[in-house]
């Protein structure tokens, strides 16, 4: 699921983008915004991925407001002068939407930020994003000791906290670095964080984990060779 938001000065376009986004079902548009600066402060607070981004918009234009983004944070432009094409695509924006634009477009320009966000290496991440009954939560590796799978749940266990999530442990596996190894088929562990390695559990910073036998192996050797 893509987080995304919508910054633009006039509110019927935010209404298009809004309609649009509904019918996508891999896009999650969490927020729109008339005022970009009021968009620039939610993005620092909130784990956004994506952006439609209007172009010329009053105080701030939307290629200065790009300038200023996370580096992790991809744009797609949407404007209605496309003498700003060039400038767009300069900037590496993922796609530009020259207004009116119908849902086709649309979609074709969401794919583009799916197809991306695909490509880019789990190992070089730093962090994933995880769907609760809240909202979208930003789980940070280096945080997280351990994902239990129960039922239709996986449940992220972190140092301060723990996350809940409708999706299969298999489903989370492929979203992990190498980092983590699978120990039970309802575990996943963090082996960078382990502390102790015993034949039957993990140990990380007090909290142990169980390592079934159909995994001892894969276990053992891994941290024959650490």
């Amino acid at each position: 699921m893509i987080q995304a938001i919508a910054i633009d000065d006039e509110s019927m376009a935010l209404e298009v983008i809004k309609a649009h986004a509904s019918k996508v079902p891999f896009l999650d548009l969490t927020a729109t915004f008339t005022d970009a600066v009021q968009g620039l402060e939610y993005l620092k607070n909130n784990p956004i991925q994506l952006v439609f981004l209007d172009i010329n918009m009053p105080d701030i234009s939307g290629v200065e407001l790009a300038g200023l983004l996370p580096k992790e944070t991809q744009v797609i432009f949407t404007t209605a002068y496309s003498d700003y094409a060039v400038q767009g695509f300069e900037l590496d924006a993922l796609d530009y939407l020259l207004k009116p634009f119908n849902l086709v477009r649309f979609l074709k320009a969401c794919q583009k930020a799916q197809e991306w966000l695909a490509l880019q290496p789990v190992d070089l991440q730093q962090f994933i994003f995880v769907k609760t009954s809240e909202g979208q939560s930003k789980v940070k590796f280096k945080d997280l000791f351990c994902c239990e799978a129960t039922g239709n749940y996986v449940t992220y266990h972190l140092r301060n906290e723990k996350l809940t999530s409708r999706i299969t442990l298999a489903e989370v596996e492929k979203e992990l670095p190498s980092s983590f190894i699978r120990t039970h088929r309802s575990y996943i562990v963090n082996s960078d964080l382990v502390d102790k390695a015993e034949r039957h559990q993990l140990v990380v910073e007090g909290q142990s984990f169980p390592v079934s036998m159909t995994f001892m192996d894969d276990v053992m050797q891994r941290f024959q060779n650490n």
